[in-house]
C-alpha cells in the first residue's frame, strides 16, 4: 500500500521551554500519525533518558563520521556537545507516511530550513515560555546541571527568542494543555 508522504515538523524553542512534555502530549492523538526523530548527541544521557528513545547517544568519533558520510539534515555543537540528525532516519519515517516531529535547538531548525529541499513537507513551529522568569524557573527545577551550564542556557535562550519570526508558527507554552491544542491543530491544517 502506497502511503502519503507524511510531513517533517521542527517543533523548537530555547531549552527547558517544555517542547518534550508537549511532544508526549501530542502523541497521544493518534490521528496525528506521528513518529519521532530520534537525534543523534555526544552529550551523556539525563535522568530516565534512553538509548534509541530519547537520543541516540554515540561518542564523538561515531558522530564525526557520520557528517563525513553526509547524513544530518543538520547537526550543531550546542554548550560543548553534538547533536544531529540523520537525513536517512527521517526520510524513511516521511516516505512510509508518517508526520515526524523533529525537536530540535534553534541553531538546528535554522540549518534545516536553510537547506531543506521539500519546502512543502515542512513546517516549523517555535515554541516560547510565557516569559524569561518562567523560563529560568524550569530549567532550575530539573536540577540536572550545574550553575554554570544553566547560566549558559538561559543566555543561548535570549538569542534564540530573536529568531522566533524565522518559524511558520509560534506557540506560547503558558498553558500546556492549551499548547499541545493550538499545535494540534496547526498540523491538522497542513
Amino acid at each position: 500500500m502506497l502511503h502519503k508522504k507524511g510531513k517533517l515538523i521542527i517543533l523548537s524553542g530555547p531549552s527547558g521551554v517544555g517542547k518534550g512534555a508537549i511532544i508526549s502530549k501530542l502523541f497521544e492523538n493518534k490521528k496525528l500519525n506521528l513518529a519521532y526523530s530520534v537525534s543523534m548527541t555526544t552529550r551523556q544521557p539525563r535522568n530516565k533518558e534512553q538509548d534509541g528513545i530519547n537520543y541516540f547517544f554515540v561518542d564523538k568519533t561515531t558522530f564525526m563520521k557520520n557528517i563525513e558520510k553526509n547524513d544530518f539534515l543538520e547537526y550543531t555543537n550546542f554548550i560543548g556537545n553534538y547533536y544531529g540528525t540523520s537525513k536517512s532516519y527521517v526520510l524513511n519515517l516521511q516516505n512510509q507516511g508518517y508526520n515526524v516531529i523533529l525537536e530540535i535547538e534553534v541553531d538546528g531548525a535554522s540549518q534545516v530550513l536553510k537547506n531543506y529541499e521539500h519546502r512543502k513537507d515542512i513546517m516549523s513551529i517555535f515554541i516560547m515560555p510565557p516569559s524569561y522568569q518562567a523560563l529560568e524557573q524550569r530549567i532550575r527545577m530539573r536540577a540536572s546541571e550545574s550553575d554554570e551550564i544553566i547560566e549558559k542556557r538561559l543566555n543561548k535562550a535570549k538569542e534564540e527568542f530573536k529568531v522566533q519570526h524565522q518559524y511558520d508558527y509560534v506557540v506560547v507554552n503558558d498553558d500546556l494543555e492549551v499548547a499541545v491544542w493550538e499545535i494540534t491543530e496547526i498540523i491538522k491544517k497542513k
